[in-house]
C-alpha cells in the first residue's frame, strides 16, 4: 500500500473524526488538544481550527442530520454545537452539561431531535435539543461489579467496568438506543421509558472473571437506514478481546440476556435457493483472529460509505493494525466455511495504536485514520 496522506493541525493525540456524506472531502478530526480542525481533501492546506474543549480534549463529533453546518461536539462533561455556515465567524449555538463524568460519545438521533451522551459514569443522557431540556437519564444497564468477577479481576479493573463507551440510536426503532460499555455488556434501551430491554453479556462467552484483555465494548456502530435492506438490522462491535462482533440485533430481543455469538462460519444450507437467499436474520458473527483478526483490543470500526456502501467493515485496534473486512461474505459464500482469506481483504500495519476511524463517499483517499500521534492519515482503500 501507498503512504498515507497526513493531515497536520493538531498539538496532541488525534481522539476523533468525521467526514461529511454530502460534500465529498470535507473532514473535521478532534484532539485531545481541544481542537476541532476542518480539511477538504481537495485541497492541500487545513482549512480552519475551532477551540471547542476550553483545555480539554474532545472526544467524539458529530453532524445535526440533515444539516452538516451544525456539529455537535462533547468535551469533558459538555456537549456543545456550533454552527460553521460562516467559517471565519463560527458561534457556539448551545451547551449541555448533564453528565457528571466525561463523555466518552455522543450521536443524534437520524429522525428526532434528540441527542445521546454516554458517560465514564456508566449513564447515558438523552437530551431534547428541540425542548432544549434533559429528556431521560438511562442507568444501571452497565454496572460496576459482575456476578461472577474474580477478586484478581476487581484488583486489575475496578471501578472500570462502570463506564458506558459507546452509543447509537437503531435508526430502525424510533425510540431504541443500544450501548455499550466496560462491563462487557451490550445493551438495548427503550429510552421513552428509561429501561433496558435486552443485555447481551460478552463476558459470557468464556471466562467472566478474565484479566487479561476482557471482552469490553469499546465501539459500536449500526448501519444507515439506506442500506438497513442489504445489511440488516445489526449492530457491530469493537471488543477488548480482539474480536469485531456483528449481533443481529432483531434475533437478540427475543432473550433479555442472550448467549455467545457464532464464530465467522455456517452450516450448509438446506436447498441452492437458500444459498442464493441467505437468511440474515438469526446470524451472528465475529471476526477474530482465527480469521485474520486484531491481536490486541479493537479500538474502532466503521461502515464503509465509498462504492457499494456497507459492503466492508473497517476496524482499527491497539495492535497499531486497520483491517478491512468484506465480511458480507460470511453470509453470501453459503456453500463453504469463511477463511480469512475470504474475509479479510486488507491489513494495513501503523506505527500507532489507533484511536478512532472513519470513511468517506470517495473512490481515493476515503479511510481516514486518527491514532495516538498528531497527524491523521488518510489511506486509499476498495
Amino acid at each position: 500500500m501507498t503512504e498515507p496522506r497526513r493531515l497536520r493541525g493538531h498539538n496532541a493525540a488525534s481522539t476523533c473524526c468525521i467526514a461529511s456524506h454530502n460534500r465529498p472531502g470535507i473532514l473535521a478530526t478532534a484532539a485531545e488538544d481541544g481542537f476541532v480542525c476542518w480539511y477538504d481533501l481537495r485541497c492541500k492546506d487545513m482549512l480552519f481550527t475551532i477551540d471547542v474543549g476550553n483545555g480539554n480534549p474532545v472526544s467524539s463529533l458529530c453532524f445535526k442530520p440533515g444539516n452538516e453546518d451544525i456539529i455537535y461536539v462533547s468535551a469533558g462533561n459538555d456537549v456543545k454545537s456550533f454552527d460553521l455556515h460562516v467559517p471565519t465567524s463560527w458561534k457556539q449555538l448551545e451547551c449541555y452539561n448533564y453528565n457528571k463524568d466525561e463523555i466518552n460519545q455522543i450521536a443524534w438521533h437520524p429522525k428526532s431531535s434528540f441527542v445521546a451522551a454516554a458517560d465514564d459514569a456508566g449513564d447515558v443522557k438523552i437530551i431534547d435539543v428541540h425542548q432544549r431540556c434533559l429528556y431521560k437519564t438511562l442507568r444501571a444497564g452497565h454496572n460496576i461489579l459482575l456476578i461472577m468477577l474474580t477478586l484478581l479481576t476487581l484488583i486489575c479493573l475496578g471501578n472500570f467496568y462502570a463506564i458506558c463507551s459507546s452509543v447509537q440510536f437503531l435508526p430502525w426503532r424510533s425510540w431504541e438506543v443500544i450501548t455499550g460499555g466496560l462491563d462487557s455488556k451490550l445493551v438495548m434501551w427503550d429510552f421513552s421509558k428509561g429501561r433496558p430491554n435486552t443485555i447481551m453479556d460478552f463476558g459470557m462467552e468464556g471466562n467472566a472473571g478474565q484479566c487479561c484483555n476482557p471482552a469490553f465494548v469499546h465501539a459500536l456502530i449500526v448501519p444507515d437506514l439506506d442500506i438497513v435492506d442489504k445489511v440488516g438490522k445489526i449492530c457491530v462491535t469493537a471488543r477488548g478481546d480482539g474480536v469485531v462482533s456483528i449481533i443481529n440485533i432483531d434475533s437478540q430481543t427475543k432473550s433479555k440476556i442472550s448467549t455467545k455469538p457464532k464464530l465467522a462460519t455456517k452450516s450448509k444450507p438446506k436447498n441452492r435457493a437458500e444459498s442464493q437467499r441467505p437468511d440474515r436474520n438469526n446470524r451472528n458473527l465475529q471476526l477474530d483472529y482465527s480469521v485474520g483478526g486484531h491481536g490486541a483490543a479493537v479500538s474502532s470500526v466503521s461502515f464503509s460509505v465509498f462504492g457499494e456502501k456497507g459492503k466492508f467493515i473497517i476496524s482499527g485496534g491497539n495492535d497499531k493494525s486497520v483491517k478491512v473486512w468484506d465480511w458480507l461474505k460470511a453470509y453470501d459464500n453459503a456453500d463453504r466455511t469463511s477463511d480469512g482469506g475470504d474475509v479479510l481483504c486488507s491489513n494495513i500495519s501503523l506505527r500507532n495504536k489507533v484511536n478512532w476511524l472513519c470513511t468517506t463517499p470517495t473512490d481515493s483517499e476515503n479511510l481516514v485514520v486518527c491514532d495516538t500521534s498528531k497527524v491523521v492519515k488518510v489511506y486509499t482503500v476498495g
